[in-house]
Order: structure tokens, then sequence, then C-alpha cells
């Protein structure tokens, strides 16, 4: 169960676990080789031996190379964060095109063919910012997404199947045999009921988060959002089942979703838009580090670190745009700036409107500053 070694500092990683430092929980995980489990930075279980120790930058990475996930910290509860952030415009869409279900049907070369790229190219840039090739990755999300429904959820094992995206029971059954060596069904706890017929699953993010600036932002631009519950009706065209979605925040930065649809298998798409609108990927402290260097924006991100970017229930990417969301920039005046805020140009723009300061006010002062 030898991992191929990334770029992750080993040593610092696990400092990280020695101390259980919850901010690099989902930046990467812990293989130990002695018991075969990979674990989440923050387990609560006794930390081994430096030397039964392996690194790696994402949960595909880990079970690629045959570790299982642990029972006791559940990796499938980790923030949606991984090595690549901020890193490849590429690796980011289609990330989220198979979060949304893209190789649960179609292979690699489709998918390469949808972002533009060669096939071996993609899989070079998993290879270098996941440590694993993209059908790992999608296998890896739907064992997550799976163990997710069936710790939450009170859905029959043949629903689970379906809704995480196998293609059929007996191959759900037989990857949860092959990874925890025990059925799928010997993973269940009780599970509180959504009701209605809905799926409730609590999605986790990273903190800061400005909840309230979110839903005023929802609110804003014509989503429904009513006692702190945001609604969306599913549609078949986008979604491919009829229904209704709903969100709201909980505790322990958790954002609980309910999914009532027609159709099980739309479930991992509707669970991708609801993370894109509510940003629950988004990395705070890298946002915070990198538009810091600017002058103007340091100030701004130094007081509300948790300012999030509203995402589209229908995100532009899979119509052709080049940029991740979090580096698309609509006001050209603020181009040559912006180019100092890579990935982040869009947070850039977003912290200079809700401090109020005109991009065209902005640019006179550099110029002010830089003829003085």
């Amino acid at each position: 169960m030898e991992i191929a070694r990334d770029s992750l500092d080993q040593e610092a990683c696990y400092r990280a676990v020695l101390t259980r430092d919850p901010r690099f929980d989902g930046r990467f995980f812990t293989c130990v080789k002695t018991t075969g489990i990979y674990c989440r930075p923050v387990c609560p279980a006794r930390t081994p031996k430096r030397e039964n120790m392996r690194f790696v930058a994402s949960a595909a990475a880990a079970e690629e190379a045959g570790f299982r996930a642990c029972l006791r910290c559940r990796p499938e509860t980790a923030p949606d964060m991984g090595a690549w952030r901020g890193t490849s415009n590429t690796v980011s869409r289609a990330l989220g095109l198979i979060e949304a279900g893209a190789l649960d049907e179609g292979d690699v070369d489709a998918l390469a063919a949808r972002l533009g790229v060669g096939e071996r190219h993609l899989r070079r840039l998993f290879r270098q910012h996941l440590g694993a090739a993209p059908v790992s990755v999608a296998q890896t999300r739907r064992v997550l997404l799976a163990k997710a429904l069936i710790h939450q959820t009170d859905l029959a094992m043949a629903e689970v199947a379906l809704a995480s995206g196998f293609g059929s029971v007996r191959r759900f059954n037989e990857t949860f045999q092959s990874l925890y060596g025990r059925p799928p069904s010997a993973l269940r706890r009780r599970a509180e009921k959504a009701g209605d017929g809905g799926v409730r699953l609590s999605l986790p993010y990273r903190p800061p988060y400005e909840i309230d600036a979110m839903l005023a932002a929802l609110t804003v631009r014509g989503e429904t959002v009513e006692d702190g519950i945001w609604r969306r009706t599913l549609t078949p065209d986008v979604d491919g089942a009829t229904g209704e979605v709903s969100a709201r925040f909980e505790s322990e930065n958790r954002l609980a979703v309910t999914v009532a649809a027609s159709d099980l298998k739309a479930l991992p798409g509707v669970l991708a838009r609801v993370r894109r609108v509510f940003d629950l990927s988004a990395d705070p402290e890298a946002i915070q580090r990198d538009l810091s260097a600017d002058p103007l924006l340091a100030p701004l991100v130094r007081a509300r670190p948790g300012l999030r970017l509203p995402g589209d229930w229908i995100d532009i990417s899979s119509n052709g745009a080049t940029d991740m969301a979090s580096d698309r920039l609509d006001d050209e005046r603020l181009k040559a700036r912006a180019e100092q805020w890579r990935p982040w140009r869009a947070y850039g723009a977003l912290h200079l409107r809700e401090a109020g300061i005109d991009s065209v006010r902005s640019m006179e002062s550099d110029d002010e500053k830089d003829a003085a």
C-alpha cells in the first residue's frame, strides 16, 4: 500500500496531526500503514508513530492506494478542500463535473473533451494535484456520499446505491465489501428522518462564514429565503428530476440540506449545486492570505474573513467558461489591478462592492500614489 510522494510537507502534516489542528481538516489525509486506514488530521484516535504514517492530498489518493476510511473520524464529513484549490482551473472544473456525476455514466475521454484538454493531460493534472486518477476520485466521491447517506438517512441500501451514483446494487455491495470488509448495511446507525420522503444531509464548510450576508445576497438576486431557510424547485431540464431542495445553517459549521426529488439519481448533481450556491468549498485562510497582498483589500478581508461568493445554480463553466468561479471578473475596470488577486479575483471585487468602494476610485488612488 505504498503511495507515490507528493508535494505535501510530510513533517508539517505530522505536527498538525499531533495537535489535531482544525485548520488542516480537509487539506490532507493521514494513511496509517499498520492498520490500512486513512483519517482526517483531527481524528480523535491515538496518533500512530511517525514511521507508520503517510500523508496524501486527497481521500481518493488514500483509497486508490488501498486504504479504507476511518469509521471514527469519517473522512466524508471533512470540509470540501484539497491541494488543488486555487492552483488549477482545469482540475477545479473537472472536480465540479465529477461531483455532479460526470463519470457515473461517461468516461475520462468525454470529461477531458468537455474541459477542452487531452485525456492524458487531464490524468497528469489529477496526479499532480490530487495524487489519484479521475476514475479514483469519482469512485471515492460515490463511496463517501454513500457513507454519508448510510449514516445520516434512513434510505434503503438499494436507494443509497442509486443516490450515490453506483450503477448497480451489486457494484455498491462489492465496493463496500472490498473497502471495509463488511456489507454497507453494517455501517448503518439510527438516522434522523427528513419527513415527506426527503433526504436530509449535513454538509460541512470551513469557518468563518457570514451567514446573514449570504442569505441577504441570495434574497437580493431573487432566491426564495424565508425564516433563514433557502428553497428551490427542481426541474427535469436542469436537475434531472422534479421536487424541491431546501437548506438552512445549523451548528458546528454545517449546512443542513433536504432534497425531495422524484429520481434519486439526481441527488449528486443537486448537492453539487447547493455546495456551489453557498460556496461551501471556499478556503477563507487562503483567500485572506492572497488578497491581503493588496493594501486596499488587506483591511477589508481582515474585517470580513467570512464573506462568501454566492454561486449560480447553473454553473457557466459547463458552457465553456475557462475560469474558476472564484477567479471570474465582471468589472473590466479592475482587470489590471485584479491580476495580483488571482485566483481570487471575484472575491476581491466582492469585498470592494461590500465596502462601497468604486473600482474607478480605487484605480485613481493607485495612479495618484504612482505619480507621487
